[in-house]
């Protein structure tokens, strides 16, 4: 008797003990949040990222709860052409000299079994913050063939109307504020 409460005891610490949250730090060289935006009403779309992010994720996937939190360095914007580079790091566009980060804080919302499908959060740009919900488009944790940790991806997309963000340029000439942001993310667990 002693000895089955003993296991039973065992049984439900290490189950709790195995539900502890799990904090993964973003790999830096495998995240680059991504944008599309209009351009000149419709004439074309143009699409940039910012080569330079972190952050961490907090899961817990039996409790089916978390934390994400991403910083994106504005400087860092590469729209593959180094003029418009320039620009929207000035004042008319993102001013990343009084503005140098962005920043999305989040819970994952939704779970489809143990796997995050949504994150409700705000997101921070140019000084305003803004509730932002991310879809988790696909996710996957895996052991990491060089790395030796667990590691989770992610691809998660949003939209957002850049004009709440007072990224107003160009919307005098019909440019369209809509955005859609995508981050792939992928993070490892932290020892």
């Amino acid at each position: 008797m002693k000895k089955t409460l003993l296991c039973v005891l065992f049984a439900t610490f290490a189950g709790t003990a195995a539900a502890a949250p799990v904090t993964y730090k973003i790999d830096p060289q495998h995240t680059y949040p991504s944008f599309e935006a209009d351009h000149l009403g419709g004439l074309s779309v143009w699409r940039g990222k910012f080569n330079r992010s972190q952050g961490s994720v907090v899961l817990d996937r039996e409790a089916k709860e978390g934390t994400v939190q991403i910083e994106i360095d504005i400087s860092s914007i590469d729209f593959g052409n180094d003029e418009l580079n320039q620009h929207a790091q000035g004042a008319e566009m993102f001013d990343a000299k009084q503005f140098p980060t962005a920043t999305y804080k989040g819970r994952f919302s939704d779970f489809d079994g143990d796997e995050p499908e949504e994150v409700e959060g705000e997101f921070t740009l140019r000084g305003v913050t803004r509730p932002l919900k991310l879809e988790i488009e696909s996710f996957k944790c895996m052991q990491h063939p060089m790395e030796k940790v667990e590691v989770c991806g992610a691809d998660a997309r949003a939209k957002f109307d850049r004009g709440d963000f007072g990224l107003n340029f160009g919307l005098d000439m019909g440019f369209k504020p809509d955005v859609e942001l995508r981050i792939q993310v992928e993070a490892l667990r932290e020892p």
